[in-house]
């Protein structure tokens, strides 16, 4: 295994389990920062945390922040939440070229997307969508920017249903390709930050051969 790989260790929790549950099963997971500074031209790095395990059905991802400005405009599901205070999950679970982009405000509004790249997208069902668990310590409300320096917190749950291209998926399968990001191209001081660098001119999450490899540690 290369020591860059992120580890996702399998966690023991009941179906549907509370959210208090999915916390304790997390509790031993070790927090890995989202720090790299890709471009220039956005020096600003907030601090921001994840870490993630899996379940007998999920993923379990939870993301601390802290920053200077937060936003949640986004009106509802699969609308333009990287516009506001966001963090995101790009995965490709297979060797096909199709990854997913799960991006998520600060109210837990999430857009869910596959494709082969930026412009071959295409939106997830907004039912499967509404199978993501979401716990925004800031709560589920819109809200305009607010200046000054706030952290928040945000847990899920995401159904291995929701790679909804590849129905076939489930955690036999031991390696991904992964990055995790940072954004807010609406804010006052907007941000680009991921785990794995992004090596382009401009800030383009959408380049899977950047992303860094995904280990499942399931018994």
């Amino acid at each position: 295994m290369k020591t860059s790989d992120y580890v996702v260790k399998s966690v023991k929790t009941s179906p549907k389990a509370s959210w208090n549950e999915l916390l304790v099963a997390l509790s031993p997971v070790k927090w890995t920062d989202i720090g790299v500074v890709n471009w220039k031209e956005y020096p600003y790095r907030p601090w921001v945390q994840f870490r993630m395990a899996c379940s007998g059905e999920e993923f379990l991802l939870q993301y601390q922040v802290r920053e200077k400005y937060i936003r949640a405009m986004a009106s509802g599901d699969n609308g333009e939440v990287w516009k506001d205070s966001c963090v995101e999950f790009f995965v490709s679970p297979f060797d096909d070229g199709i990854y997913y982009n799960f991006e998520f405000n600060c109210a837990g509004v999430c857009l869910l997307a596959a494709g082969a790249g930026r412009n071959e997208r295409e939106k997830a069902p907004l039912e499967i969508v509404a199978e993501i668990r979401r716990l925004p310590s800031l709560g589920r409300a819109a809200f305009q920017e607010r200046k000054g320096e706030a952290e928040w917190n945000l847990l899920l749950a995401i159904p291995y249903a929701c790679l909804f291209k590849h129905p076939q998926y489930t955690t036999e399968r031991k390696s991904m390709k992964a990055n995790f990001y940072k954004c807010g191209d609406d804010l006052t001081e907007p941000h680009f930050l991921s785990w794995r660098p992004v090596k382009t001119d401009k800030p383009d999450f959408h380049r899977p051969e950047f992303f860094g490899n995904i280990r499942l540690a399931v018994d």
